[in-house]
């Protein structure tokens, strides 16, 4: 009894190798503190959008003496919700050397703060009649949301037995959509998205950060920061005893075991605090860099976000009405939430190279049915080819959710070893932001210039992410990273057996 399979998430908790209560808290309460706010960010800004314009036409009128047209209205909303883009760019090159000086959780703690200073400058920007505080509030979000996408899946895996590695790493995903439904949700006309509460739309995430943070101040930091890079053995073994509970002191001593001869793997190699310099150098780690790299930016580029950004203008195009399309947008966005929830299950029960190739390859098939669909639809306005073409909606967001949006958060944790993870972290949240600022940027301007097939750059990552997939991803399910390493310490002439 108690005897359990090494590839699998399911095992008995006395030994300290499953969920327990305490884990299992933790990590949904980081969620409800990190990501969902993450995710509230991206979807807060479609709903009000037309009424926050107004807003800021009025202010450059009566504040600035400016009268603006409306493409430079267009400018400044485009500025609006890029610079969010541009602080999660910024706070992405440095969000590894804050993981690694003040710890996951005190980075996690960080961004909490900025998050809620974020808050208190949305809720009163309209009362200070301030278009500054507005971007500055964005732009700080974005630094808080770079430091949360380092941060948090490393401190939910470094927290977790090795068997559960990819259980926790999905918990980053499901933040991020259960955000994104929050937020279609808050910004309803009938809720906060009318022309009085706008503000208080944008700062609702913030009674989520309060919350949070509260227990985190009592959970325990890292135990593999500690031992690793504070040398702290004693704080270590106390943090792993708390999250493993009674009856796992053999399995304390283990890990405790490991982490030693890791530090001592690190000294020989006078590598114990990876650089950027030093991970950019060494010819061992460029091809599982550009795995997390390009899963992340793939993950972005592949137009998740183009059709949360522009799925009101999406679906009116494809013939439904303003108020058919807002309701059907909510549903999108809880049909995203669901899907997501299917993650744990799938990292459980499947290998993660063929859920990532299924993931990669559902993506691009859909993206061109659904643009074939809307090209139709402009010339014919047929109504089957309307449900056609939300159908292919669901089924590119039910494809996402089943590789390209869990696995890229997690899987630089199960490539890489402890010194140089929080870099490649860190590197893999940059290429995401820049991703992410390129559709935001270009993808208006892809479908003023190509209409029904400005998704067709985006199934061209999806068919690049899935040769990628196929030709260099070893499988880590039931693997530690020095076992993966030797499979990649060839680069692109590495092979997989």
């Amino acid at each position: 009894m108690g005897a359990t399979d090494n590839n699998s998430d399911h095992v008995t908790p006395a030994k300290g190798r499953g969920w327990n209560t305490f884990l299992l808290f933790i990590c949904l309460s980081v969620t409800v503190g990190t990501t969902i706010p993450v995710g509230y960010f991206i979807g807060v800004l479609n709903a009000p959008a037309e009424l926050i314009k107004r807003w800021c036409e009025d202010i450059l009128a009566s504040e600035y003496d400016t009268i603006v047209s409306s493409s430079q209205l267009d400018i400044l909303w485009t500025s609006i919700v890029s610079i969010y883009l541009i602080g999660g760019i910024c706070g992405s090159c440095f969000s590894a050397l804050c993981s690694d000086k003040y710890g996951r959780k005190g980075c996690l703690m960080i961004s909490g703060a900025i998050l809620v200073v974020c808050g208190m400058l949305f809720t009163w920007c309209r009362a200070a009649k301030s278009l500054e505080m507005l971007m500055v509030g964005r732009f700080l979000g974005g630094i808080a949301s770079a430091l949360i996408f380092t941060a948090q899946p490393m401190y939910l895996l470094e927290l977790a037995p090795s068997e559960l590695s990819g259980s926790v790493g999905v918990f980053t995903c499901i933040g991020v959509t259960g955000g994104i439904l929050l937020a279609q949700v808050v910004t309803l006309s009938q809720l906060l998205g009318n022309e009085n509460l706008w503000p208080y739309a944008l700062s609702f995430y913030t009674l989520l950060v309060l919350v949070s943070l509260l227990p985190m101040w009592w959970f325990p930091e890292s135990p593999r920061w500690l031992y690793l890079h504070k040398g702290d053995s004693a704080g270590s073994e106390l943090a792993l005893r708390r999250i493993r509970g009674q009856g796992a002191e053999e399995e304390v001593q283990r890990e405790l075991l490991e982490m030693k001869a890791t530090l001592e793997a690190q000294a020989q190699a006078s590598s114990k605090d990876s650089s950027l310099c030093q991970v950019l150098g060494d010819r061992e780690l460029f091809l599982p860099l550009l795995l997390v790299c390009s899963f992340q930016a793939t993950q972005q580029l592949s137009g998740i976000n183009a059709i949360f950004f522009y799925s009101l203008s999406i679906l009116t195009q494809a013939g439904f009405s303003p108020e058919a399309a807002t309701w059907l947008n909510l549903g999108i966005g809880g049909f995203n939430l669901c899907t997501s929830l299917l993650g744990p299950l799938l990292v459980h029960k499947f290998p993660r190279r063929p859920l990532m190739m299924l993931s990669c390859a559902v993506c691009a098939l859909s993206l061109l049915a659904m643009s074939i669909g809307l090209y139709f639809l402009e010339s014919s306005g047929s109504t089957v080819l309307t449900y056609f073409c939300a159908a292919f909606i669901l089924i590119f967001i039910l494809g996402f959710q089943i590789g390209l949006g869990p696995i890229a958060y997690f899987i630089g944790s199960e490539l890489l070893e402890d010194s140089p993870r929080p870099v490649a972290m860190s590197m893999g949240s940059l290429f995401s932001w820049i991703g992410n600022f390129l559709v935001g940027m270009c993808f208006p301007l892809l479908q003023s210039v190509w209409s029904s097939f400005a998704f067709m750059p985006c199934m061209c990552v999806c068919i690049y992410c899935l040769l990628l997939t196929w030709r260099y991803l070893p499988e880590t399910r039931g693997r530690e990273p020095k076992d993966v390493k030797p499979l990649m310490s060839h680069g692109l002439l590495s092979k997989l057996d």
